[in-house]
């Protein structure tokens, strides 16, 4: 009899979730409507739990709770757990200093854009690319700072003024 081996694959992470403490959905990647079943169902078996690591519906599920979140990492139930969890430490602590340690719900509410551009520079399709949370924080800080200049505060706008005169100055 063959013993069945599985081909390592790139694809690892299969979801990204962040629920509230009412299991609401205040992100997913991707997002898939059928996944609201799936998140009351996780949220259920794991928000009462000090455990870090869950198997639910054939998924290996790695989760992190912060003052009234929940973060979830899902990958297949042959994931190494270890790729996972670094996975999800490393979004936990970028949005912790890009939130000055305050990973709670208002913060993260009000600081989306910077939670879609770390998940985007930490996975893509699936596949891991990023991590190292300080690297994660440095390259969503330079996105950042192309915002547009309808979206950029005053401040924002006399602070890039002041630093291409000084620029221009030294040439």
């Amino acid at each position: 009899m063959e013993a069945l081996i599985l081909e390592p694959s790139l694809y690892t992470v299969k979801a990204i979730l962040i629920l509230d403490n009412d299991g609401d959905r205040l992100f997913a990647y991707p997002s898939i409507k059928e996944q609201k079943a799936f998140e009351k169902n996780i949220f259920n078996k794991t928000h009462r739990t000090d455990s870090e690591i869950a198997l639910l519906e054939g998924l290996t599920v790695v989760y992190k709770s912060s003052i009234d979140l929940y973060f979830y990492v899902i990958g297949s139930s042959c994931e190494n757990e270890l790729m996972l969890m670094a996975v999800l430490n490393c979004l936990f602590d970028s949005l912790s200093q890009m939130l000055r340690k305050n990973v709670e719900k208002r913060a993260l509410l009000e600081n989306m854009e910077g939670l879609f551009l770390a998940v985007d520079e930490i996975v893509d399709g699936g596949v891991i690319l990023e991590s190292d949370s300080q690297q994660v924080v440095h390259w969503v800080a330079l996105r950042g700072e192309d915002v547009p200049l309808t979206e950029q505060t005053v401040s924002q706008v006399l602070q890039s003024a002041k630093e291409q005169i000084k620029w221009s100055l030294l040439w």
